[in-house]
């Protein structure tokens, strides 16, 4: 294995990363301030580049028509509240897992004809005892006894403009995952002791709620899902789309935004038999997850697969294809979720020098699978998740944060919502890191130890493990 190479790249960007990130302090401070940082290489030197659009401030009068947005309101709206408040669903049949009803968090923008509707994330269980271990241990997310009876949007589902430039004043739904099924299930609670998996009704009943609510009226609606949620997005956006189209009197345009939530089948580190919860590949989980949930798969993508190979709908790449709905996606290259199911955990095991070459495996292999999508958002990080977090804007590829590379894409849109027209210029969507390593980018989110919290740089992580890489550096 060349080490040299990786240790001497990784040792010459932190002086990149450092002065990167407080040139990106300095920008959000003064939002006129153009051109690139001092330092930094060919690819990276653009990512401080980025100047978010200048936005109204929110008054009580609200926001202007923005210019060539038809979609944002054209008539004042009433200042957005910051709160969303929990509304249960009418049809009390459809339950989390534990029987509770199931719901959703509306915040309400008066005048406004955009949509977000947002699919929380948190993994799933695939068998009686580990759900019945998630449920101990993780009963937010299987029951709705504990919901508060309102929530804050960070990110995307902000309602503050200078945190979220382009969506900070749609009407906003936040559905907390409680099926523990990949938004995929159709099954009702059994008996005292079982478990419901209903997410993909749950979602039916959302969009059914919401008729009452103004979403008839909606000209844009986004579907957008983090980690499991974005594995929810990509399994029910056409339906998602088709009710739509059926309860909107006038032409409505759906969408779809998959945040961390790019699956592929890449041949597991650990090969084991799926004996218990704590010794099973990710595809072993998932087979046993859908027989478990009664899931339900998009008839598109099923229909092209042998009986009981119809778990790869649940892959990326061979979901993505057979959907009619335009997705934009976002994945980081070494996401930490993924790379933890291999039981690579970042500042507290010893990496082997197989695992630091699964690692660089694993980017490649998620690159390869973006680059003939349309609309992607892919930085070298460690990292996961990105469009609920309140420093979204801070992360850039190629000069671009995601929302404004969302920006980009919604306008490249036609009206019918099917074809994608070329990007305008110095308004790109398909962007790919370029640069090989992880945290090559130094615009990535910062490293911490999970144990002490305190901010690591990458160089101290690859010398914590089990290759010598500074003998051979030096």
């Amino acid at each position: 294995m060349k080490i040299l190479g990786p240790l001497l790249f990784v040792m010459a960007l932190e002086g990149v990363m450092s002065q990167s990130k407080r040139n990106l302090k300095l920008s959000a401070k003064s939002p006129n301030r153009k051109g690139p940082p001092p330092g930094g290489d060919t690819e990276h030197a653009a990512n401080a580049k980025e100047v978010v659009p200048a936005v109204p401030p929110q008054v009580d009068s609200a926001m202007a028509p923005q210019p060539g947005n038809p979609f944002l309101p054209q008539q004042p709206i009433q200042r957005l509240a910051d709160d969303m408040k929990l509304l249960f669903l009418k049809n009390t049949l459809v339950t989390c897992n534990d029987g509770t009803a199931a719901g959703f968090y509306l915040r309400e923008a008066k005048g406004s004809k955009r949509w977000l509707i947002f699919l929380e994330g948190g993994w799933f269980c695939f068998s009686k005892d580990m759900c019945d271990m998630r449920y101990k241990s993780s009963r937010r997310l299987m029951s709705s006894s504990e919901w508060s009876q309102t929530r804050k949007g960070s990110g995307i589902l902000s309602a503050q403009a200078d945190e979220n430039p382009y969506w900070w004043n749609a009407n906003v739904v936040y559905v907390p995952y409680c099926s523990s099924d990949m938004w995929s299930g159709t099954l009702a609670k059994s008996g005292p002791a079982e478990y419901a998996f209903m997410g993909s009704l749950i979602i039916q009943e959302v969009i059914k709620d919401l008729a009452p609510k103004g979403i008839k009226q909606a000209k844009i609606v986004m579907l957008a899902g983090v980690s499991a949620g974005a594995l929810g997005v990509l399994l029910n956006i056409d339906q998602v789309a088709a009710a739509l189209q059926e309860m909107v009197a006038e032409s409505v345009q759906v969408r779809g935004v998959v945040d961390s939530g790019w699956f592929l089948d890449l041949k597991p580190l650990n090969p084991s038999q799926c004996v218990d919860a704590l010794h099973c590949t990710t595809i072993d989980a998932i087979k046993n997850g859908l027989r478990l949930w009664g899931g339900i798969l998009p008839d598109t993508c099923r229909q092209q697969f042998k009986k009981n190979d119809e778990w790869q709908c649940l892959m990326g790449d061979k979901l993505q294809p057979s959907l009619k709905t335009p997705i934009f996606l976002i994945q980081w290259l070494f996401d930490e979720e993924q790379l933890k199911l291999e039981n690579i955990h970042l500042g507290v095991h010893l990496w082997s020098e197989r695992q630091w070459n699964g690692i660089q495996s694993m980017g490649r292999e998620i690159k390869s699978s973006l680059r003939d999508i349309p609309a992607v958002f892919v930085p070298a990080c460690f990292s996961h998740v990105l469009i609920t977090k309140s420093n979204w804007l801070q992360t850039q590829v190629k000069g671009h944060s995601v929302a404004r590379a969302l920006q980009c894409w919604e306008r490249s849109l036609s009206e019918n919502n099917k074809t994608v027209k070329a990007p305008a210029r110095g308004c790109s969507f398909h962007l790919i890191d370029n640069c090989p390593w992880p945290q090559c980018n130094p615009t990535c989110p910062a490293l911490h130890d999970p144990i002490t919290g305190k901010e690591i740089s990458i160089r101290q992580v690859l010398q914590k493990k089990d290759v010598d890489y500074h003998r051979k550096g030096s």
